[in-house]
């Protein structure tokens, strides 16, 4: 195997411009007259917009103009849609009231865009900005998802009674509620899944420009996905043709979801740069990000889960209220429907599930995916609710697993809740996990940490999580409003070097390498030589983006896919320069050869005649340039069991994660170092969700309590442990490279794990995060509770 082969750790090769600090990111691209947008935001959470007076501001130096929503109505831009439609459970569509990108009538969340003033320089406009004058009539806000279902709570939208998105189930509730009735024990939980605010190292930008020469656009834009959002920028919102506006995405620095939006700024910006005839460059600062990126998570939820006497599963019942935010985003309703109860079987043969799921609209900022996107979600519910029913029954909680776990041999497995899994093998995961923590040894260090005064604690999550993100067909008779499918171009160069362009996006995954990789050793052709092209829909025919964790497994396929017809083609000629019949040709590791014979030539030698045909097929065109798509039959399945073990101090209520296990079944590995770096940014992401991150509205004012650093908590180095990595192989069975996809996993796996392991050291419930004052009181009231 080369050692730029598939399965070989090479190092990625973007990290390079990336360390050096030659990476080429939104803000770092200018024009020279270029002038500069901020926006006027509201201040308020609930408030009706009864004049906006921008006299003052015009009149400041350097200002170029200022808009609001009646400006952008006037050239009727559309409102910013959500592109999944959401089938309530009497049939009806959900709701989804107008979010235009500068409002019109009301503000429904502090950050709200209300007006944006551009000017010369980012200072000139900020000043500007802080002149516009603006008459709110404040209302009620609110920002409690329960909440906003009461009779009394205020009314966000018109189009929306009662705060209600849509009211949505999945699966036979008599059959479950049966189940529960005649059940040997039911567990029962009620928990809550903490807002979070995704934060990128490289806060949103854009950077629009308007060709008065061409009718074209130009915008630059920090998106995980520019086709998508030309798409909803021409078709849904702005009304261009879509051949007249080019989105590129340049080095982006990180995503993890809240990119994959079309936002009110790059909107306002694209729009506005036709109407002031100059390139209008935004970049947030980190204020505006915590006020106005999509938020995760959110979500309240009552559990059940319904055993027999012998410890199996016999049902499972949900009941979820999900915040949705003052507005829908882009993918905000598939999260907690699509992406989230039909986990809810996750790796464990219990014949019946229902959930019901209330989405409701709040004044806060729109919830939308956050990596894992419903499966975080999923998993923490459900592997918290088998956590509480081993501690209830007495059964080992490895044990309970195990004992419920889809044996290996049931597999293609169909789950009461709509999927299928294709493959896996869980026990082999728990099995490998249980032997890397010295799970036999737990009680003698449970006893030595009783010594010290300290509790000390280990949990389980043994998750699954669909991935790929695709078939189109499935997604569509879900209620998407696009394909998922993924593009590839594969083109030899006439010197022998490729170019591979791709739709799937790279913001820190390391496409360029892993990508190279696969196809360096599909063509037999240098590592070396392969050029990857992404985020630019100048440059690439079409593409759907990353996210869900689809890259290797949709995007991968289609590079094949390609190679496959490039290779295909290249027969062609080598056939005819061989003399030899194109059954007869065969192609390995570069090279082609007539069975049987000695008679050879290389692709390199191919792709030059291709380009050169001096001497060529009359019946093949020149070139060797393929592009293939490639929609999958199914979403991929990875899965696997991550154990944390935890040491917490009664006195100061501190957690020290004092081990963490990870073994995952991500299918093929292509890249191990780059799976494994995967694998410990995700576990980052969860500690952080667990431990330290909680985004926080006042429930009077809906102001944002956690709007900086200084108050919300992001995980550092010191908060983790060091991880050990391990994998197992179970190969997808229904793409060509056996991938599952790994992005996600650590943030789905993690926030279980590191809580079952606190409430098994605490011996009660509490929700995360569990910061040292809440481990700290309940760490106490165990202790006053055992001293009665």
């Amino acid at each position: 195997m080369p050692d730029s082969g598939v399965g070989s750790s090479v190092r990625r090769r973007e990290d390079q411009r990336f360390l050096t600090g030659v990476g080429k990111y939104v803000d770092d691209i200018n024009r020279a007259d270029q002038v500069w947008a901020v926006f006027v935001r509201s201040p308020h959470a609930h408030a009706v917009v009864k004049s906006i007076d921008s006299t003052a501001a015009v009149a400041a130096p350097g200002v170029v103009a200022i808009f609001t929503g009646a400006d952008m109505a006037a050239d009727s831009v559309g409102s910013l849609p959500c592109g999944w439609t959401v089938v309530d459970r009497h049939g009806n569509p959900h709701k989804g009231p107008p979010h235009f990108p500068l409002v019109r009538d009301k503000v429904r969340y502090v950050g709200d865009h209300v007006a944006v003033v551009i000017a010369e320089t980012r200072q000139q406009a900020q000043d500007a900005a802080e002149l516009v004058e603006v008459d709110y009539e404040d209302l009620a806000p609110v920002v409690n998802p329960a909440g906003a279902l009461s009779n009394d709570a205020p009314q966000l939208h018109e189009e929306a009674p009662g705060n209600l998105c849509f009211d949505w189930e999945l699966g036979d509730q008599a059959a479950v509620d049966d189940a529960i009735s005649n059940a040997s024990h039911v567990a029962t939980l009620k928990l809550v899944n903490n807002r979070l605010i995704p934060n990128a190292m490289e806060p949103r930008s854009a950077l629009a420009e308007y060709e008065p020469g061409t009718g074209n656009y130009i915008l630059h834009s920090t998106s995980q996905n520019p086709h998508l959002l030309r798409l909803i920028l021409c078709a849904f919102v702005l009304g261009l043709p879509e051949h007249k506006v080019r989105v590129i995405a340049p080095d982006v620095g990180g995503g993890f979801g809240s990119k994959i939006y079309c936002y009110a700024e790059e909107t306002v910006c694209t729009w506005a740069a036709k109407k002031v005839g100059r390139p209008i460059k935004w970049t947030a600062d980190r204020s505006e990000s915590f006020l106005a990126d999509a938020h995760g998570r959110d979500h309240v939820t009552e559990v059940k889960l319904a055993l027999d006497a012998n410890g199996k599963f016999t049902a499972l019942k949900v009941d979820t209220i999900a915040n949705m935010g003052a507005y829908l985003s882009n993918f905000a309703s598939c999260v907690p429907t699509y992406l989230y109860a039909t986990l809810l079987a996750g790796q464990y043969t219990t014949p019946v599930i229902y959930a019901n799921v209330k989405a409701v609209f709040t004044n806060t900022a729109p919830v939308d995916a956050y990596r894992g996107a419903g499966r975080p979600e999923a998993t923490y519910l459900l592997e918290r609710i088998v956590e509480v029913a081993a501690r209830e029954t007495g059964i080992d909680p490895a044990e309970l697993r195990m004992r419920n776990f889809i044996p290996p041999d049931a597999f293609p497995y169909a789950t009461p809740v709509a999927l299928t899994y294709d493959t896996g093998n869980y026990g082999i995961a728990m099995d490998k996990a249980l032997e890397m923590i010295d799970y036999k040894g737990f009680a003698e260090r449970k006893r030595q940490s009783a010594a010290k005064g300290k509790l000390r604690g280990i949990g389980f999550s043994a998750y699954i999580e669909a991935c790929g993100i695709a078939p189109s067909a499935v997604v569509g008779s879900l209620g998407a409003g696009v394909g998922l499918w993924e593009s590839a171009q594969v083109r030899f160069n006439a010197t022998g070097s490729v170019s591979v362009f791709t739709g799937s996006h790279s913001h820190g995954q390391g496409h360029e390498t892993t990508f190279a990789q696969l196809t360096a050793e599909k063509l037999g052709i240098p590592y070396e030589n392969i050029e990857i092209v992404h985020g630019d829909t100048g440059s690439i025919p079409m593409g759907m983006g990353t996210y869900g964790s689809r890259s290797l497994a949709v995007g991968g396929s289609a590079i094949i896919r390609a190679c496959d017809k490039v290779i295909e083609k290249g027969r062609k000629i080598a056939a005819h320069l061989m003399e030899a019949s194109v059954e007869d040709v065969e192609f390995d590791g570069g090279q082609y050869k007539v069975a049987g014979t000695d008679k050879s030539k290389t692709i390199a030698e191919i792709a030059f005649t291709a380009y050169v045909p001096h001497n060529y097929p009359e019946d093949v065109e020149p070139g060797l340039d393929e592009t293939a798509f490639y929609d999958p039959l199914n979403f991929t399945y990875p899965a696997g069991t991550h154990i944390a073990e935890v040491e917490i101090d009664p006195e100061t209520g501190v957690t020290e994660i004092v081990d963490w296990v990870a073994v995952d079944d991500f299918g093929k590995v292509i890249n191990p170092m780059i799976v494994e770096g995967q694998v410990h940014g995700g576990v980052a992401q969860g500690v952080g969700q667990a431990l330290l991150e909680g985004c926080v509205y006042d429930p009077e004012t809906g102001q944002l309590l956690t709007g900086s650093y200084m108050d919300y908590c992001m995980p550092r180095a010191d908060n983790l442990p060091l991880l050990k990595v391990a994998t197992t192989e179970t190969a997808c069975t229904h793409n060509p490279l056996g991938v599952k996809g790994c992005g996600e996993a650590g943030a789905i796996a993690a926030p279980a794990a590191l809580m079952n392991a606190i409430t098994n050291a605490l011996g009660c419930e509490i929700d995360m995060p569990a910061t040292p004052e809440k481990v700290w009181r309940a760490a106490q009231a165990r202790g006053a509770q055992a001293a009665e």
